[in-house]
């Protein structure tokens, strides 16, 4: 890497920084009803986690991948959220929370999309290629979910907390359960939205043909 590629490389990073704190903390403000003023919000884990990741990325497309992975893991150390610095993430995106998220190295993350806490987008394979997981625009990934593999989840996808994705999912769809599987229905109070859950409805499924069973024995 030469000298010129540097001050290239440091004039980038001094034209991007107030646009990624402005987008940073619109995207906090837009989807958590808890955001508070601009000085609280800066202190969010996940905005740092984020703008810190956009420095150690540069560093890594410029040439410098030493010096961004000892930059990107002093920032997993504090804040409890380790982005890979290869990995791509578009503006408006926001993690909630965040303590636990795993972003890996080939991970590709859409605008305006939502990562809870404990959320992993995982690699499969051990070959220096495409094997972390691309997600669309207005994802909203679920606390706990991982998602794994060189996948595509498409726009306005919804993954629920603690599913397991290993396939595909095509827009305006919601996965749930373990493997995850698409589903219909969400169920909404005027608040929040409910996923389906697939075990408990396998076990109320259950528990209706027992009851059915033990009511033709009594017949009998």
């Amino acid at each position: 890497m030469s000298f010129l590629d540097l001050l290239r490389g440091y004039a980038a990073l001094q034209r991007g920084k107030k646009e990624w704190v402005r987008r940073g903390l619109e995207a906090i403000e837009k989807n958590d009803p808890a955001a508070q003023d601009e000085i609280v919000n800066r202190r969010y884990p996940g905005f740092k986690a984020l703008y810190h990741h956009r420095i150690a990325h540069l560093l890594w497309e410029n040439g410098c991948e030493r010096v961004a992975r000892l930059y990107s893991e002093r920032w997993r150390r504090k804040t409890g959220i380790e982005i890979h610095p290869g990995a791509k993430i578009l503006d408006g995106v926001f993690i909630d929370h965040g303590m636990g998220v795993v972003i890996g190295e080939t991970s590709e993350i859409g605008e305006r999309c939502i990562l809870h806490q404990g959320v992993t987008l995982g690699g499969t394979g051990k070959k220096r290629q495409k094997r972390h997981p691309t997600l669309g625009k207005n994802v909203v990934v679920g606390a706990g979910a991982n998602l794994l593999g060189n996948i595509t989840i498409g726009d306005d996808v919804r993954v629920g907390a603690g599913s397991v994705v290993i396939n595909d999912v095509p827009t305006n769809s919601t996965v749930v359960g373990v493997p995850g599987r698409i589903v219909k229905g969400v169920e909404s109070d005027g608040n929040r939205e409910r996923l389906p859950d697939p075990l408990v409805e396998m076990l109320m499924d259950m528990q209706k043909r027992i009851e059915e069973i033990e009511k033709k024995l009594k017949e009998k």
